[in-house]
């Protein structure tokens, strides 16, 4: 069965401080199945005390979003960089272990720095794998946005390692014009040999590479024709989870709930249509 997770990121943001203590406010009032935590540079000495906070919520989170900037210390290059990347990873995981998250979503690439050294990133997979594996998790590698295109990096990273697994952002791939390469026969080996484990569901409101549209839209707000994107879905039997990141807070770091559940119960509507 598809469940529909929220994505803490929809909810904290620099408005309203990245206070994670507000998800004990905010999280009783959606109607989701579940949350995906996306982890922030600022709580990286505060791991135990989040871990703690969120056990005592008692929060389903399947999944973990790993703090994205890790990737640019990988692109670098060298012994210490590495060693930094390596270091906040495994603590990274530590707390997707300690939360019960089976699941982590990775940017392997992150800025213009990874496009130009690709090839470090690219060698750094085999270690980043080893590391999820032991804290149990299955690392996902998600299709972000980057100066060249992401679908290139994923047909790379699978000639380099058959046996990788990714998570697809559908405003991701919009923004590189790349949505309809999910539907593609020459694609077909994402799904058929089972390399896509979960998908970000999004909407895009921009142009092909219009990086002054960057903001996750909500599922209705942009163009995406995700009538057509579930249909895709249920054709080949998709029974993983969704996750919406979709930005839910104003200026004023207000949260629209409301918003995100008429969201949540339109993915319903798609999934079961």
């Amino acid at each position: 069965m598809n469940r529909i997770l929220c994505s803490t990121g929809a909810l904290l943001g620099r408005p309203n401080g990245r206070d994670y203590h507000l998800l004990e406010q905010f999280c009783p009032q959606l109607d989701c199945d579940g949350f995906e935590l996306l982890m922030y540079d600022s709580w990286y000495d505060q791991i135990d005390a989040l871990a703690d906070f969120l056990r005592e919520l008692k929060l389903n989170i399947p999944v973990m979003h790993c703090e994205k900037s890790m990737a640019e210390h990988i692109s670098r290059g060298g012994k210490e960089e590495l060693k930094k990347a390596y270091d906040l990873f495994e603590k990274n995981c530590v707390l997707a272990e300690a939360i019960g998250a089976e699941k982590m979503v990775l940017h392997l690439w992150n800025g213009r720095i990874s496009d130009d050294y690709f090839g470090n990133n690219l060698r750094a997979w085999p270690e980043l794998n080893r590391i999820t594996e032991n804290h149990g998790l299955t690392l996902l590698v998600e299709n972000v946005v980057c100066h060249k295109d992401p679908m290139s990096h994923w047909a790379e990273l699978y000639r380099s390692y058959p046996d990788i697994k990714f998570v697809f952002d559908t405003k991701m791939a919009d923004f590189h014009a790349q949505l309809e390469l999910l539907y593609a026969p020459e694609y077909a080996w994402l799904w058929r040999e089972n390399h896509i484990l979960h998908y970000h569901v999004n909407d895009y409101g921009g142009s092909y590479m219009d990086w002054s549209n960057l903001k996750v839209l909500q599922l209705g707000k942009g163009h995406i024709d995700f009538g057509r994107f579930f249909r895709f879905i249920k054709e080949i039997k998709y029974t993983g989870d969704f996750t919406l990141e979709g930005t839910a807070f104003d200026q004023t770091g207000r949260v629209g709930i409301q918003d995100l559940n008429e969201q949540f119960a339109l993915a319903r509507k798609y999934i079961s249509g």
